[in-house]
């Protein structure tokens, strides 16, 4: 049995946690019967009204994986697209997420967009794009996301800061002279979804939650309660 922290510091975070407060604007209307016969519309529709609302980085993604023993592991990754063949991000092959992918290729996707009120859930299948595909991804990208794609290692011990430093300042040197460097472990993944839930909050507890499930038919569409 656990016994409860009683120290000054342990009270004064739990009143913290219980005076903050969520959805303190005027929340948008989501009528589910009006929505789309498929989630990717309506999507891209609350991603582009997430980012007029004044959202930052509206196109970050909580991203869950899992590995052989079913341990889960979860972290923010960057929307690299999402189109009628997924939802795209990309990462380091040998990092940890790769590994679990590797070995369980099934992972989870979550958007909060607070100002709004709004999250987006996707689940399914995960497969890698080609080689030139990922090379592709990685070039369309930022000099600084070449940069650091460069550094390479990622998940792997750090020694200390002052190696990631030197290596860091010899990626960016590398990628400006070789803006089409190779990145061999770079790689580009889509999720397939099987499963996207869009969950409208609502100040007086009155969520609307709509999920789209895949089925041999195409997208079902069903109301949870919240």
């Amino acid at each position: 049995m656990t016994t409860t922290d009683d120290t000054p510091e342990a009270q004064a975070f739990r009143d913290l946690l219980r005076g903050l407060r969520v959805w303190t604007g005027e929340l948008p209307e989501f009528d589910p019967s009006a929505a789309p016969e498929a989630p990717l519309p309506l999507f891209r529709q609350w991603l582009g009204e997430a980012a007029a609302a004044g959202v930052p980085e509206p196109h970050t993604m909580a991203l869950a994986t899992a590995d052989a023993a079913g341990d889960p592991s979860v972290r923010i990754v960057m929307l690299h697209d999402a189109d009628e063949n997924g939802w795209h991000f990309a990462s380091h092959r040998g990092s940890r997420k790769g590994r679990e992918l590797a070995a369980h290729p099934r992972a989870a996707l979550c958007f909060y967009w607070p100002l709004v009120a709004r999250q987006v859930r996707v689940s399914g299948a995960v497969v890698a794009a080609t080689p030139e595909e990922s090379e592709a991804d990685l070039h369309r990208r930022s000099p600084g996301a070449l940069a650091a794609a460069l550094v390479g290692r990622q998940s792997e011990v750090l020694d200390s800061y002052a190696e990631l430093e030197r290596a860091a300042a010899e990626a960016w040197e590398r990628a400006r002279r070789e803006p089409d460097a190779a990145v061999p472990s770079w790689t580009a993944y889509v999720l397939r979804p099987e499963e996207v839930e869009f969950f409208q909050g609502d100040d007086r507890r009155r969520h609307v939650r709509l999920c789209y499930r895949r089925s041999a038919d195409g997208w079902q569409r069903v109301l949870l309660w919240p």
